[in-house]
């Protein structure tokens, strides 16, 4: 069902009662498959819905002095755009990175769940609470590191993320990035992206080839980083009595 990894994402950080889980799967919505490149959501629209990501990833994307800077990554179970319900104008871009499945809801179905479960008021607060904390470790990321651990730093958050929403297995992620898009969002060159790779390898800490990520020694490579995910509030794992959408929709 589209919000299964929304529902999976809020039960990695809190708790929803089976109600509300229910109330979640219920929501009227639109599906849209994106291609790599496609933009979900324009910078300078006025929203009248919010984007719930289901599968692939998004990220938050605007030219400033002619380069192109990638402030966020959105994995599944995310809603890139939740704030949009108190200020519709989007000032970014939301673009895929890859391929991507994305669900539309309106700001009136949200509003009206809400009302009527405001645990999930709670819930939505607390999800927003955790991207504020990504977007400031990003800029503290950005401003103090060197480019190993920068890049290093960026893995261990998305190994992080996907496993939170049972994305990752055993240290292995999938992650459709480009050279290009590490360095949009690690204010990087591609030249630079390249060697840092490249190092991360010969050290033994990760393999990458086409978009498979194998995390050799996470450890070592959190070490070097600087993670910790406690920024990410990794106090509960994705609960696997997600309700089946095939009782709910």
């Amino acid at each position: 069902m589209p919000h299964k990894k929304l529902i999976e994402r809020l039960l990695a950080i809190g708790n929803l009662s089976n109600n509300e889980q229910a109330a979640l799967a219920g929501l009227p919505y639109t599906v849209s498959n994106l291609a790599n490149g496609d933009i979900a959501v324009h910078q300078g629209r006025q929203s009248s819905g919010c984007t719930v990501v289901m599968a692939g990833f998004l990220s938050r994307q605007r030219v400033i002095s002619d380069r192109n800077q990638i402030s966020a990554f959105y994995v599944p179970g995310d809603i890139p755009d939740l704030h949009t319900l108190h200020l519709p104008m989007m000032d970014h871009d939301l673009c895929s990175t890859g391929p991507s499945t994305v669900a539309y809801v309106s700001h009136a179905a949200i509003r009206q769940v809400l009302r009527d479960f405001p645990g999930l008021t709670y819930a939505f607060w607390g999800e927003t609470v955790v991207h504020e904390a990504i977007y400031r470790e990003w800029v503290e990321n950005l401003g103090a590191r060197q480019a190993l651990p920068r890049v290093a730093h960026l893995i261990c958050e998305m190994a992080t993320r996907l496993r939170q929403v049972g994305l990752a297995r055993e240290g292995r992620i999938e992650l459709p990035f480009t050279q290009a898009d590490i360095a949009d969002a690690c204010g990087l060159s591609i030249v630079h992206v390249n060697r840092t790779i490249q190092e991360l390898r010969r050290r033994g800490l990760l393999e990458w080839e086409g978009k498979a990520v194998n995390l050799l020694v996470q450890d070592n490579l959190e070490l070097l980083a600087e993670f910790d995910r406690r920024y990410l509030r990794c106090t509960h794992r994705p609960n696997s009595s997600v309700l089946d959408s095939s009782t709910t929709i």
